[in-house]
C-alpha cells in the first residue's frame, strides 16, 4: 500500500494504524513517539485515536515532532 509520508512516497502494510506508523517512524529516526502530532489528509488525528485509525492507500500523512526551547 502506498502513502505519502512527510512529502515522500512510502510503502506500508495494509491494516497499519497511525500508532503503528508512529512507532515505525520513531524507530527509523530515533524520535520520541510521545512528542509527535499526526496529520492525515489535512486533518489532525487526536492521540486518543492513533490506535484505532487505520491508514488507507493514498493517504497523505505528516508527522510533526514537538521541540522544546526557550
Amino acid at each position: 500500500m502506498k502513502i505519502t509520508l512527510n512529502g515522500e512516497a512510502r510503502e506500508i502494510a495494509p491494516g497499519t494504524t497511525v500508532a503503528m506508523l508512529v512507532a515505525l517512524v520513531s524507530a527509523d529516526d530515533g524520535r520520541d513517539s510521545r512528542g509527535v502530532a499526526i496529520e492525515r489528509n489535512l486533518e489532525i488525528v487526536p492521540k486518543s485515536k492513533h490506535a484505532a485509525t487505520i491508514i488507507e492507500d493514498g493517504d497523505r500523512i505528516e508527522v510533526v515532532q514537538f521541540v522544546g526551547g526557550g
